[in-house]
């Protein structure tokens, strides 16, 4: 019995959590980093109390969520680029798993706050990496052509992504934009 009852803190404590991380993200979304504590707890279902023993403080639940953020864009990034498409492909999946997730990050280009620790810089830098390493494939396979840095592709990703009520429509016009702006990465006509 007494492993029974040991069980239960622990898978509550587990749904409290998730139930935080879940309010948090929408209220960081809804009303930006400074949204209080409080309206956190709140929306979670939870007391104050219960929060803070989950983070203690602001900075390690917004330090949370940005880093479980990176994470997520890392996982993204590196399943686009473990496929065998081409270049030009790698990034409209990447950019495409942005879109359909953009209710579930919590980014600096967001309105998150910027990477606090050393642990999510690091991250954030592999990020980089791989999205580097996929333009050089979108190089050699030709289907990048044109001057494109981790960076330009990470800001026009964030742009499609930002956070948002549900609208199918603006979805299909953000995968527009993203076929657009891929097909603008490639060779084009020569103008002169």
């Amino acid at each position: 019995m007494a492993s029974v009852n040991s069980r239960e803190p622990r898978s509550d404590a587990a749904r409290n959590r998730q139930a935080l991380v879940r309010a948090a993200t929408a209220a960081v979304h809804r009303e930006g980093a400074d949204v209080p504590m409080a309206t956190i707890a709140a929306d979670a279902g939870v007391g104050i109390g219960t929060l803070y023993r989950h983070f203690p403080t602001r900075e390690d639940l917004l330090g949370y969520l940005t880093h479980a953020s990176f994470e997520q864009v890392l996982a993204n990034a590196e399943a686009a680029a473990s496929n065998t498409a081409t270049g030009a492909e790698a990034l409209r999946r990447f950019i495409e798993s942005a879109i359909s997730q953009r209710n579930e990050l919590v980014l600096p280009l967001h309105g998150g706050p910027r990477p606090a620790s050393d642990r999510t810089r690091v991250v954030r830098g592999q990020v980089h990496q791989v999205i580097q390493r996929i333009i050089d494939r979108g190089r050699a396979d030709g289907t990048i052509t044109r001057d494109v840095t981790p960076h330009d592709i990470v800001v026009f990703g964030s742009m499609l992504a930002q956070p948002r009520q549900p609208d199918p429509g603006w979805d299909a016009t953000c995968l527009r934009l993203l076929a657009t702006y891929l097909a603008g990465l490639g060779p084009g006509i020569d103008q002169s």
